[in-house]
């Protein structure tokens, strides 16, 4: 499959249907595909076709799907870059890509001259809509304007269609390749569970970066719907473009979605035309998730659950298991069942298939699975051994083949939707002159699902503030990663082969709490 053939689709049913929506600018499908093919013009006649790497730094707009489509029509590659990141760390992902053309929105093009100073691969910077006076850059609409319409280069199947940073559990962030058949797979593994039927209209609220958001922008491509812009979220944006552009789907992280359902005007706002939300990506609440069904009775709640190495899909418990039913299982709980193309099994350390009702390792395989690791063979091995994908999640399944995780063998965090990894944190705390040791763990968080916490013990004589530490952390590493709250002990708990025993510090924060994952 080809990641572009949805919207050449679309032009041959329904040319002149809107096909995206970004504040004030819409436009029809035969207008996006003559823009699409003229920018993948443009990318070509800078040398920029097949294999060619090309980040995307912006918010959420309709030139971020342009970049997108065209992209993946000149059978290039792209890199979508957190913009939630440090520079460094953007950087990095830039360098290790190896990214030869960046595309940035004005909200981001101060950056540019900081990210061509440590990325010297870059030949080419593009500026995304509007105008920027503080940075000289080539507008890409210009040049849109000058370009010839380019013919599909054919780009599909097993061809890279981009390489996805998450972050990494020793510093160093993962490129997880995805191919055009890694993502369309899920993306029709999706559609299956009947969300975005025809003529949906769907939002983006999620940053466009994040993988979440990416497998939505592929259902909406596949099956030819209109695409409606956030650039950034607010439950209040939510609502008034649900009730202005009469939004029917979408998809959120929880505390996206804990923030529209408690906000107090939300019946102030007409919602009747929604009628799918998707949830994942992060931990859910079954208080939440109740709320939610309570606050928007008429809409059908899905959750995902899923990690980039599998194109973001795994399992999925569809609304008609959303029900309170004091007769029956409880499923609020569960991570959903396995879906249309993924072979999934819960084993034990050496791989062996436990019985229903054991905890063990979730392991999986299918179309969905990412190619590998770029650049790190060895970290690919160790996560696709024996043709499987070791998620690191720990969970048991019922006898109807309903996943529910315990916890995450892999100490990471997610807060909001982001991924963080404790070592990566732990490495920053540590690099304090104050701090003697440390271990970073993820506490409830009544908005985000998880907040970094730090335990720590101070060298002699030394004091340390929170606030102190923060500000230390925050020129290493990304501000969402910086710990929110901290203890000091005079030790950490260790195993008997000298391990710090995180299950002991997180046992008191977590005792009673439900810890779902989405």
């Amino acid at each position: 499959m080809q990641f572009t053939q949805g919207l050449e689709r679309a032009v041959q049913h329904h040319p002149d249907m809107t096909a995206t929506i970004c504040g004030s600018r819409s436009q029809t499908f035969v207008e996006l595909q003559e823009r699409v093919t003229r920018l993948a013009g443009c990318l070509a006649s800078q040398g920029l076709t097949k294999g060619a790497r090309i980040a995307v730094l912006a918010l959420n707009s309709d030139h971020y799907l342009e970049v997108y489509l065209a992209t993946a029509w000149a059978g290039g590659v792209i890199v979508p870059a957190n913009f939630r990141w440090s520079p460094a760390e953007i950087a990095y992902s830039l360098k290790d890509a190896g990214c030869v053309a960046l595309v940035v929105d004005q909200h981001h093009a101060a950056l540019v001259p900081t990210l061509q100073e440590q990325c010297p691969g870059l030949q080419h910077v593009f500026l995304m809509g509007g105008t920027e006076k503080s940075v000289a850059l080539p507008g890409l609409d210009a040049l849109l304007a000058a370009a010839e319409p380019l013919p599909n280069a054919g780009a599909g199947g097993d061809d890279l269609l981009g390489i996805f940073y998450t972050g990494g559990t020793t510093g160093r962030p993962k490129g997880v390749m995805l191919s055009h058949a890694n993502l369309c797979s899920s993306g029709l593994s999706m559609l299956a569970e009947g969300v975005f039927n025809e003529g949906a209209v769907g939002l983006h609220v999620a940053p466009m970066f994040h993988l979440a958001d990416m497998l939505l922008t592929t259902c909406l491509v596949l099956r030819g719907c209109t695409h409606v812009m956030l650039p950034t979220f607010s439950p209040e944006a939510v609502l008034d473009h649900v009730a202005r552009f009469g939004v029917t789907d979408t998809l959120v992280v929880p505390a996206m979605l804990q923030a529209i359902v408690d906000h107090p005007a939300i019946g102030d706002y007409d919602t009747s035309s929604l009628c799918n939300i998707l949830y994942g990506a992060s931990p859910a609440s079954e208080t939440l998730l109740r709320r939610s069904m309570a606050a928007l009775p008429g809409v059908r709640l899905t959750q995902g659950y899923g990690m980039t190495e599998s194109a973001a899909f795994i399992c999925a418990l569809p609304w008609h298991q959303h029900v309170v039913d004091n007769d029956g299982p409880n499923r609020l709980r569960a991570a959903g069942r396995s879906t249309f193309d993924v072979h999934l099994r819960i084993v034990d350390s050496d791989d062996r298939e436990l019985p229903r009702g054991e905890i063990g390792e979730i392991i999986v395989k299918g179309p969905n699975v990412m190619q590998g690791y770029y650049n790190m063979p060895e970290a690919t091995a160790e996560t696709l051994r024996g043709g499987w994908l070791h998620t690191g999640d720990m969970a048991w399944m019922d006898e109807e083949g309903y996943v529910f995780i315990v916890d995450r063998a892999k100490d990471m965090i997610i807060s909001g939707g982001e991924n963080i990894y404790s070592v990566e944190v732990e490495n920053a705390v540590a690099s304090h002159p104050a701090v003697a040791a440390n271990a970073v763990i993820g506490i409830p968080h009544e908005q985000m699902g998880e907040a970094v916490h730090v335990a720590l013990v101070l060298r002699p004589d030394c004091e340390l503030t929170l606030e102190a530490l923060q500000s230390h952390c925050r020129a290493l590493i990304a501000g969402y990663k910086v710990p929110r709250s901290m203890e000091v002990r005079p030790s950490l708990p260790l195993s008997g082969a000298g391990k710090i025993l995180k299950t002991e510090l997180r046992e008191p924060f977590w005792k009673g709490q439900d810890r779902a994952v989405g």
